[in-house]
């Protein structure tokens, strides 16, 4: 993946793009807890894929924005078809392709004519963005292949300081598709808890394969812990993170921010 620069001339979308390319992919320091947290759902979600496809395999990265997740998988020797609503990001992508095969097809997912003709679909921080999560994640699930499987990361719902409501507790979830689709943490709906993942993804004809939760909030600099990173190696970062996360399952839940979960569809 080609490393671009910024250019004056540039469209508001694609400056907005670089500048989380700058703390995602390039190194920028000035948000390190972004940065981790960045690190750590692109390190689970590129081995998730891994764990289940070979390369060639067909991969569909839905609200891709960037690329950075369809540019890797490319270059490890699948076939990505990029996805986004926002048409004007296809050529800030095409800057950072080096090699691998990506097809760019923008627009909405659900009018673009996909049939069940994935291996495997990534829906990495997208579900949190939309009114209706379950009927979402129905219509995806028509998109891969029957034995196919499903990457999806997002925000961990049952995480202390979320504030958001459970998508359970709504009884008309419409009242929020106006404001859906928006992109970045001002755009989140509803945070998942994992027994609400649970229930519509049997709703959805898949089932569970494996689920990591991960980033407690030293990694992601929460509770006032982002200056510290600027202090701790990034092995003292990492050596944190391993211990939550060997602690019981009732604990990992409430002080880790992300989920990551690969879903397989039931032939």
């Amino acid at each position: 993946m080609k490393t671009i620069s910024l250019q004056s001339h540039w469209s508001e979308s694609w400056k907005q793009s670089y500048s989380y390319d700058l703390i995602e992919m390039y190194g920028e320091t000035s948000y390190r807890g972004y940065s981790y947290a960045y690190s750590h759902r692109y390190k689970h979600t590129l081995e998730l894929v891994q764990k289940v496809t070979q390369p060639g395999a067909k991969i569909l990265d839905v609200a891709a924005a960037q690329g950075n997740f369809s540019l890797t998988l490319a270059e490890l020797g699948y076939e990505v078809t990029w996805n986004d609503l926002r048409e004007e990001l296809v050529d800030y992508v095409k800057l950072k392709w080096e090699y691998g095969t990506i097809h760019y097809k923008p627009g909405n997912v659900f009018t673009l004519g996909f049939a069940a003709e994935f291996d495997v679909i990534l829906i990495t921080e997208v579900i949190e963005h939309v009114a209706h999560p379950d009927l979402f994640l129905k219509k995806i699930a028509q998109m891969v292949k029957p034995g196919g499987h499903i990457v999806m990361s997002t925000p961990n719902g049952e995480y202390f300081q979320n504030r958001l409501p459970k998508f359970s507790d709504c009884p008309d979830p419409s009242q929020f598709e106006a404001i859906q689709f928006q992109p970045n943490s001002d755009g989140h709906i509803f945070l998942l808890h994992l027994d609400e993942i649970e229930s519509i993804i049997h709703q959805a004809g898949l089932s569970i394969q494996e689920t990591r939760i991960f980033t407690n909030p030293l990694t992601n600099g929460h509770l006032k812990l982002g200056k510290l990173l600027n202090f701790l190696a990034p092995s003292w970062v990492d050596a944190c993170e391993n211990f939550t996360q060997a602690l019981p399952l009732v604990l990992r839940k409430k002080i880790h921010t992300g989920v990551a979960v690969l879903l397989t569809r039931i032939a």
